[in-house]
């Protein structure tokens, strides 16, 4: 069972970290936070080569993100806009790490699980609320990583043997190795420490595909630096409703509720505390913003330097399929890396992010039951998003249906579960003698308040799409 605290405000006892790696290596763990402490008054170099060999949660966000979304918004930015755009995802995700970060400090210095101390010291409708919402996002979106996935993976198995294979082969495949890693997560500790690291190389390896085109473009003389490094500083926006669409959703595409939700879970999970809290704000940058940036942008400058201001920008729809980009990219790059290599990558991405969307299920459900998340129940509790399997053959159709009321729901609940956490934060009940004060507070709430009115903004860019969404569905419902 999970350790528990008294806390005179509540009344009740309240559930302190995670029965992960506290159970399983408690003298790892407490070796671990005596060096920490330790290393407290050593230079920052120092302190950051440490921390560097300790990343994880940061990466797990990282890799849950890269997905579909990103990058079908990435290469859509760069076809239709060119290098405007290339300060978009990372200011998106900038404003996720800041509430992410002040999750992180409040999670690390009362190690109290965040559904019960939303529910306890905000409103049950609040924990509720967050907790449904991201267990209703994973599941829907859950549908487009297996489509975007059968796609590529059938395009790779036809580059590289010439056969054609049903979309539902991949998706099956998928499904059987990413549940096989998930379930390694809750079998013990070095399970955990497998499930991180493969989640590391597959964000790199992700980074690195990319990388490939754009170096092989760069030697070619095809992209022009100059505009990418102004597509950084100038803030360029677009003019038109098409552009702003494009925009809001490389915004979005950043920081999605249930990443919300797995974070300080992530974090329980490892046993980190109050001496983790500057290592996982490293973490933040080093594992979650660094890889995320550079992979959004090495897509977004491969197709601003092929296929922006050409026939083969796409007319209509939010995104251009990676697929699509990898086929027009052959006559430029060479057809093994214009579409096995974009292919791969966002291989890995979709992969990483079904195995995420996973983990965060069991960490929801398991909480919303009472379950301990080791074991059968978590075992269970992680397949309640493989219907999205399903996606690999039907997710146009589900998509009419569910995507846009999903998006406007979950945008609307993103700043509801922000306000819980603002609250917490200072709340003198919860926090404890944890709680900054004086400037530090300010900055604190200052800096919440910025990501909160950010998503606010992307709330009403979600409600913005419910009325054509109607339209299109009204026909078939007989309106």
């Amino acid at each position: 069972m999970a350790d528990r605290t008294k806390t005179p405000e509540a009344g009740t006892d309240l559930r302190e970290g995670l029965p992960m790696i506290s159970k399983w290596e408690p003298e790892k763990l407490a070796q671990e936070q005596a060096e920490l402490a330790a290393l407290a008054e050593k230079p920052v170099g120092q302190r950051m080569a440490y921390y560097a060999k300790r990343l994880g949660p940061g990466f797990m966000q990282s890799a849950m993100t890269l997905g579909s979304g990103s990058a079908g918004s990435s290469l859509f930015a760069g076809a239709l806009l060119g290098y405007t755009l290339l300060w978009a995802q990372p200011v998106g995700m900038l404003l996720g790490i800041i509430m992410l970060a002040a999750i992180s400090y409040q999670t690390l210095s009362t190690r109290v699980r965040p559904f019960d101390a939303l529910r306890r010291f905000v409103s049950p409708t609040v924990a509720w609320g967050f907790a449904l919402g991201s267990l209703a996002a994973t599941i829907i979106w859950h549908f487009p990583q297996y489509s975007m996935c059968s796609a590529v993976g059938v395009d790779i198995v036809r580059v590289i043997t010439g056969a054609e294979i049903p979309t539902w082969y991949v998706g099956i495949f998928a499904l059987i190795v990413c549940t096989a890693v998930t379930w390694g997560y809750g079998s013990g500790a070095k399970g955990v420490r497998i499930y991180e690291r493969l989640l590391k190389y597959m964000v790199w390896g992700v980074v690195f595909a990319f990388a490939a085109v754009v170096i092989k473009l760069a030697m070619m003389g095809k992209i022009d630096w100059g505009a990418v490094g102004k597509g950084y500083y100038a803030f360029q926006l677009p003019g038109d409703d098409r552009g702003r669409t494009v925009l809001f959703g490389a915004l979005g595409a950043a920081v999605g509720i249930n990443m919300v939700f797995l974070f300080p879970y992530t974090l329980l999970a490892r046993g980190w505390g109050k001496e983790h809290r500057e290592c996982s704000r490293f973490d933040l940058a080093a594992g979650m913003f660094l890889p995320y940036a550079i992979a959004t942008s090495l897509m977004i400058i491969a197709t601003s330097a092929t296929i922006h201001g050409t026939e083969h920008v796409p007319e209509t729809g939010a995104f251009l399929q990676p697929v699509a980009a990898g086929e027009i990219l052959a006559p430029v790059v060479g057809t093994n890396i214009g579409r096995l290599v974009f292919g791969l990558g966002v291989f890995g991405m979709t992969l990483s992010t079904i195995t995420l969307h996973m983990l965060v299920s069991a960490f929801i459900v398991c909480e919303c039951l009472g379950w301990e998340p080791t074991g059968s129940k978590y075992y269970i509790a992680s397949l309640i998003p493989a219907v999205g399997v399903l996606g690999s053959v039907y997710w146009g159709d589900i998509a009419l249906w569910l995507a846009v009321p999903t998006s406007a729901a979950c945008g609307a609940l993103l700043p509801l579960a922000y306000v819980g956490f603002i609250v917490l934060f200072n709340h003198k009940g919860y926090m404890g003698d944890a709680k900054p004060k004086g400037t530090a507070m300010v900055i604190w709430n200052v800096l919440m308040m910025v990501s909160f009115i950010a998503s606010i903004g992307y709330m009403m860019y979600q409600l913005t799409k419910v009325p054509d969404w109607f339209a299109a569905i009204a026909p078939k419902i007989g309106l």
